[in-house]
């Protein structure tokens, strides 16, 4: 019986995801031949570029993902606090990049962010800098766009879980003779780990595939594995070595997601186990 009603899923979940990967796993496997060949993986040992290229990845997405915390916690903090009206106000202003393309809110911050954006321009009338500088087609640009586009998928899981922390808990602490500050940090702050570790985890992952914002914001500077696969398609159209660093790249967020895994707990992050 609960297999007959799980079939549905099971057969969406194998059309969706196993057979594309295994595609994908066998494309990568397939040399400039046509014949099964282990060369589209010896060429990325041999050319250190394309171990730059993940390190680029990862780098970009663990800062992202800092920025993100360093934003999106005190920020969820604060929408918290509110009440449940005002909170709701103030929660469409985190949602509002969703209802915008994603390609016109990278050229926007391409827009404002050149040397002769709006930016700089402001920077200098008031004093800040005297002349332009650059934080466009580098790392900086690169970070500020995906901070500003990934922000919303750290705030949501953390502001639920700090909503679900009940305020009587200060409020205990405080009468025990607790200060604020020192109630925040033994009882706040853990209590909402589980929604940063969440939000964290969605933040990264999201991240490591990322295309448009490094190689609009990144001008060819930031290259990431999206960057480079597009790159091998267009100029070589060589599906094997495109599928070759698709599949380290997974191979690679699955040992760091399960080493994070057994050292965080994830699964009693995740699904609430104690």
């Amino acid at each position: 019986m609960l297999l007959g009603l799980a079939t549905p899923s099971i057969l969406t979940i194998i059309a969706i995801i196993m057979i594309p990967l295994g595609w994908l796993f066998y494309l990568s496997f397939i040399g400039k031949g046509g014949e099964f060949s282990l060369e589209n993986y010896q060429r990325m040992i041999e050319y250190k570029s394309y171990f730059r290229v993940y390190i680029i990845t990862f780098e970009v997405s663990i800062l992202t993902t800092l920025v993100c915390i360093l934003i999106g916690y005190p920020l969820a903090y604060f929408l918290s606090q509110l009440p449940q009206r005002f909170a709701g106000f103030f929660m469409l202003t985190v949602l509002l990049p969703f209802w915008t393309s994603l390609l016109v809110r990278t050229y926007a911050w391409l827009v404002l962010l050149q040397k002769k954006g709006l930016l700089n321009e402001f920077a200098m009338q008031i004093g800040l800098w005297e002349t332009p500088i650059k934080l466009v087609h580098n790392m900086t640009g690169t970070l500020i766009g995906m901070a500003h586009i990934m922000l919303p998928f750290l705030v949501l899981p953390l502001y639920g879980a700090m909503r679900r922390i009940e305020p009587e808990m200060m409020q205990a602490a405080a009468n025990l003779g607790a200060k604020p500050v020192h109630a925040f940090w033994k009882i706040f702050f853990p209590m909402s780990l589980p929604g940063m570790v969440a939000g964290s985890l969605i933040v990264f992952v999201l991240c490591l595939g990322f295309y448009v914002t490094p190689a609009v914001l990144g001008g060819g500077r930031v290259v990431m594995v999206a960057t480079q696969i597009t790159a091998i398609l267009e100029n070589q159209f060589n599906w094997g070595a495109a599928s070759a660093l698709g599949v380290v790249l997974l191979l690679a967020t699955l040992v760091i997601l399960f080493i994070a895994g057994r050292i965080l707990k994830l699964d009693n992050v995740l699904f609430g186990r104690s």
